[in-house]
Parts: C-alpha cells; sequence; structure tokens
C-alpha cells in the first residue's frame, strides 16, 4: 500500500481548512444591524417642553437608550431601554424608575418592514405596542399604542437627528 491515499486526504483537507478560516465572518446580529440607523440623538420640541431620546451601541447585540422630557427646569419623565439581540430574537426592554416597581418590561419585535420595526407585550398596561420607524436619515416616527381602560390610546412622537 502506497502513502497517496493520505497525501490525498491531507491535501483536500488542508485546503478545507484554509477555505473556511479563509471566508467572511458571519454577522451574527443581522436584525440589530438593521436598526444601525437609530444610533445618535433625537428630539421633538413642543409648546410643553422638550424630549430628547439618545442611542449608542453597547456591542454588535445590545444599543442602550435613554429618553426624557423636560419642560422649563423640570425633568417630568425619563427612562432607559436597552435594546437587545438574544437567540434570534429583537426585544425592547424600557425601565422607568417609578413603574412597574423599577422593574425592566420585555417587548418582542412582532413584525418588522419598510423600515418599521413594532415590540408588543400584550400582559402591559400602557403601552402594549412601541413602534419606531425611519422616515428619513434625519427623522423617525416613534409611537405607543394601546388600551387604557377598554378605551384604545395612541401617542407618537416625530423627532428629528439632533446635531
Amino acid at each position: 500500500m502506497t502513502p497517496y491515499p493520505f497525501r490525498q486526504a491531507f491535501f483536500y483537507m488542508f485546503f478545507f481548512v484554509l477555505f473556511f478560516s479563509c471566508s467572511a465572518p458571519v454577522n451574527k446580529h443581522e436584525k440589530m444591524d438593521k436598526l444601525k440607523w437609530l444610533i445618535g440623538n433625537w428630539e421633538i420640541n413642543t409648546p410643553e417642553g422638550n424630549y430628547y431620546e439618545s442611542w449608542k451601541v453597547i456591542n454588535d447585540s445590545v444599543y442602550s437608550g435613554a429618553s426624557y422630557f423636560i419642560s422649563g427646569k423640570d425633568t417630568l419623565s425619563a427612562e432607559t431601554v436597552s435594546l437587545e439581540e438574544r437567540e434570534g430574537e429583537l426585544l425592547y426592554i424600557p425601565m422607568v424608575r417609578d413603574q412597574n416597581e423599577g422593574k425592566p418590561v420585555t417587548f418582542r419585535l412582532t413584525s418588522s418592514a419598510e423600515e418599521t420595526y413594532i415590540f408588543e407585550n400584550p400582559g402591559h398596561d400602557f403601552p402594549q405596542k412601541i413602534s419606531y420607524r425611519q422616515l428619513s436619515a434625519d427623522s423617525l416616527l416613534a409611537e405607543v399604542s394601546g388600551l387604557v381602560k377598554g378605551s384604545e390610546r395612541k401617542e407618537e412622537f416625530p423627532m428629528k437627528r439632533s446635531k
């Protein structure tokens, strides 16, 4: 028996390993990448006050957000948000200090089409639905909606990118 089959097997194994080690890395968090347009600072100026929202990348599967509403010199509301991709699922997890006993609430991505991302938690009091829609590179529409005492309620937040 000649050593030829061993050399041939070694040759194929070498090129197999070389081929797969040189291929482009696989992006495990494609869903998060589609929301990169959200990164940055956003605002709405209204007669009642100013609403601010900012997003930053923590890592390839987590974005961190913070929002607050200021009227005059008073901060009327504030929340932090974690946008996470876990096991292929996108989660929107807000936490408001004086709500839900200070615990985070998880909303799951239920729909994403035409630059609109809808997160839902039917068991939450209000809102049950949170959506973000990219209108342009510098504008978005955020919306919270759901039932309050059996009546539909919806609040829209048309935001512009801050400089």
